[in-house]
């Protein structure tokens, strides 16, 4: 296990939001698994059933609601390899995917539903991983989609009212975890789960067509794991939108992101950054903390810039 890892944070509750069968399984599956084995309760959703995953030239558009059942099944399978208690598929169109305001309403509803304390996700901005991968567009999509339904969507009452006459109240997801990131901030060990992640992978038969994918998984893993001396991990960017004091989290990290809100925060003076709540001018002096108190949102916006957003501090007044 690694100390300067997040491999000790374990979930009660899960999301895995992808856009295909089997891209959970190339990426995260060794920490779901893990979680899994701890107790967790995972929800995988698939947004689409991948029914675009052929290149056979005996395979027209006829053979695509034919695919898309068969990866289905492997993905329940891979699923239940994992130890995932339940699987969704939303059935939108594979490698047609946009990160439009319905996709986000039905990851919203689900994040309503499900109440996950932590949403797994691929990275929104990455185009290419060094020279030779072209991201496809589909995981982009997804990942945008779902990191925008778990902030702001799923956690704004009036954002998609009609989610409430459904029953669906917000839900404040405390962690999201990123993989595919350039920069990662946190490893999760995989060792005792990396053969699991490889028997889940494996029953994507449809698409690995005979290839043991077990010497590439085993690479990437060392590959992640390697800066923090962790023989196979996962690698993330985690955002903590609702958890104020993370575990984990260096001093050292800390004050590099706090240098980074102040060297961001240079000019007029009246403009204030929100900081753990504390006030940053924009000459980076430390204000005195504000005292909690009912703060209504023309309040707030009168206090910070369109550009920084006041979320944290409205919910620390809504705590007092």
């Amino acid at each position: 296990m690694g100390a300067l890892s997040q491999a000790e944070y374990l979930p009660r509750s899960a999301m895995s939001i992808h856009a295909h069968p089997d891209d959970q399984e190339f990426t995260v599956a060794g920490t779901l698994a893990k979680w899994a084995r701890a107790g967790c309760q995972i929800v995988s959703v698939i947004i689409t059933s991948g029914d675009a995953g052929s290149n056979h030239p005996e395979h027209d558009e006829t053979y695509k609601p034919i695919l898309a059942r068969l990866r289905e099944r492997e993905q329940r399978a891979a699923n239940r390899v994992l130890g995932i208690q339940e699987t969704i598929f939303l059935g939108y169109p594979d490698g047609e995917l946009e990160p439009s305001i319905a996709l986000r309403k039905d990851l919203t509803r689900l994040i309503r539903k499900y109440k996950p304390e932590v949403v797994v996700i691929g990275d929104p901005q990455a185009v290419f991983y060094g020279s030779g991968y072209i991201n496809h567009p589909d995981h982009r999509a997804a990942a945008q989609a779902a990191l925008y339904a778990v902030f702001p969507s799923a956690e704004t009452r009036l954002i998609f009212p009609d989610l409430l006459k459904e029953g669906y109240e917000p839900h404040r997801v405390r962690r999201v975890y990123i993989h595919g990131v350039e920069k990662p901030d946190a490893w999760v060990d995989i060792s005792d789960t990396i053969a699991i992640k490889i028997k889940a992978l494996r029953k994507h038969k449809s698409q690995l067509e005979g290839w043991n994918p077990a010497k590439l998984i085993r690479e990437w893993a060392m590959a992640q794991g390697r800066e923090k001396g962790l023989r196979y991990a996962e690698a993330f960017k985690v955002m903590y939108p609702n958890e104020e004091q993370p575990e984990n989290r260096s001093s050292q990290s800390r004050s590099k992101e706090q240098q980074s809100c102040t060297d961001r925060c240079q000019g007029d003076s009246e403009v204030v950054h929100i900081w753990k709540g504390e006030r940053l001018d924009r000459r980076g002096q430390q204000g005195k903390q504000r005292q909690r108190q009912e703060v209504t949102l023309e309040r707030l916006w009168e206090d910070v810039t369109p550009d920084i957003h006041p979320h944290d501090e409205r919910r620390q007044s809504e705590a007092a």
